[in-house]
Formats: structure tokens, sequence, C-alpha cells
């Protein structure tokens, strides 16, 4: 499922809506950057020009997630730090984008509303506070991880048993 939708070569074209994947965005007022899934152009009088496309558009961030809705609210988070980095780009107002399911095969629309984009504010100078003092937090172990896909750089399994200086320590001393 992923596959496709990281495939930044493909644009699509469907009557009035283009489709483009993997495509990287950045806001450099939060500071983050990252891809965004699928982003859907719908032509709309109210939207921006494309280069080299006739009329406006609307865009509409989508992210594919592999398995079910989770109550967290983690996926709307990610969608809407999306939209707010394609907005700073864009110069323009993205009010809702969806997250798709693949478990379920079901979107689900999402709202940006104040809310949710003043906690993705909220997280993002968290994330730098954390990042200035140099403290990574411990990683939060349960069965989503089996379906994370940042699951080989993250091995959270390495800190269950001991911390990261005793494996280092530890290996330094085994010699490798």
């Amino acid at each position: 499922m992923h596959e496709r939708a990281h495939d930044n070569n493909q644009i699509e074209k469907r009557g009035d809506t283009i489709i483009m994947r993997a495509l990287k965005v950045v806001s450099h007022t939060l500071g983050i950057s990252g891809k965004c899934d699928v982003v859907e152009f719908i032509k709309d009088a109210s939207g921006i020009e494309l280069n080299g496309r006739i009329g406006k558009y609307l865009p509409f961030p989508i992210e594919y997630k592999r398995g079910k809705a989770k109550y967290l609210g983690c996926d709307r988070l990610q969608l809407a730090a999306q939209a707010i980095c394609l907005e700073e780009m864009l110069l323009c107002e993205i009010p809702c984008g969806a997250l798709f399911y693949g478990e379920t095969h079901r979107r689900l629309d999402v709202e940006f509303t104040g809310e949710i984009r003043e906690k993705v504010i909220t997280i993002t100078k968290e994330m730098h506070k954390l990042f200035e003092r140099g403290y990574t937090p411990k990683a939060k172990i349960g069965s989503f991880c089996n379906e994370c896909s940042l699951n080989k750089e993250c091995i959270p399994e390495m800190t269950k048993a001991q911390s990261v200086k005793d494996y280092i320590n530890k290996h330094l001393q085994d010699g490798g």
C-alpha cells in the first residue's frame, strides 16, 4: 500500500484532481519536515495556482496507514502537521485532509481545528526542547511496534532490558 504512496515519480490527473505522491514538505516556523503520502490538488476557484497548470487548486493531504484508526489521535496530529507545512509552503489555508486505513479500507476525513493545530505547535515545541537538552525519551513498547514503519530505526526492544549506555559499554568491553 505504501509503495505506491511513496512513489514521487507518479503524478496522476483524474478529472479536476491532480494527485501527487511522496511530496516533501517543510515548516521553517515549526522546524519540522517530512513527506506527505498523497496530496490531492482539487480544482477550485478559491485555491492556489500550481506551476505549469491552468486554474487554481485546493490541496488536500492524505496519510495512508496500514492498520486501523487509533484512539490516541497521533495519526490526526501527523496529518495536521503535514497540512501546516503545506500551508506555509503554498501560502494557503487547508481546512481538512484524510486518513486512509488499509486494514479497514476506510477513509476518515479530518478537520484541522484550532485545537489540533495548537496541539501540533505544542508538541513540536516540546520536541525541540528535548532535542536542545540532548534527551531522548524511552520508547513506549507495545504490540503497535510490530506494525510501525520506524521499527528498524527505533529498535524499541533494545531499551527494554538495559540502558543504551550499558549496551554500548558492554559491546566495547566485549570487543564488538
